[in-house]
């Protein structure tokens, strides 16, 4: 299993989402070779990568929010929608559970 965080330098969500991907790392004893950080910091780095925003959460390739491998890009904060609520961070417990789906 491959654990990609991609994010930019200015996203103020992306140091809190990294935190909460951080910490399930250590608690299900992810290795270090399967987490990989990627900063993303410019527009063609952004279409070259097929980046989704700030931050996204790639598992093996497929994002974790949309639960497909990203087609378009987009070079932007990103902001999400858990249970009607409207953030760009992306909560450990989401994570969690998306780590669980994607490893079984």
């Amino acid at each position: 299993m491959k654990v990609t965080f991609q994010y930019f330098k200015g996203c103020p969500n992306s140091a809190e989402t990294l935190k909460h991907l951080e910490q399930l790392a250590f608690e299900q004893k992810i290795k270090t070779d399967e987490l990989e950080e990627i900063e993303v910091p410019d527009l063609d780095s952004a279409e070259k990568s097929l980046f989704q925003g700030s931050p996204t959460i790639l598992i093996d390739g497929i994002d974790i929010y949309t639960n497909q491998k990203p087609t378009g890009f987009n070079y932007s904060c990103r902001v999400y929608d858990f249970d009607g609520k409207r953030t760009g961070i992306i909560p450990k417990e989401y994570i969690e559970m998306k780590l669980r789906e994607l490893r079984d």
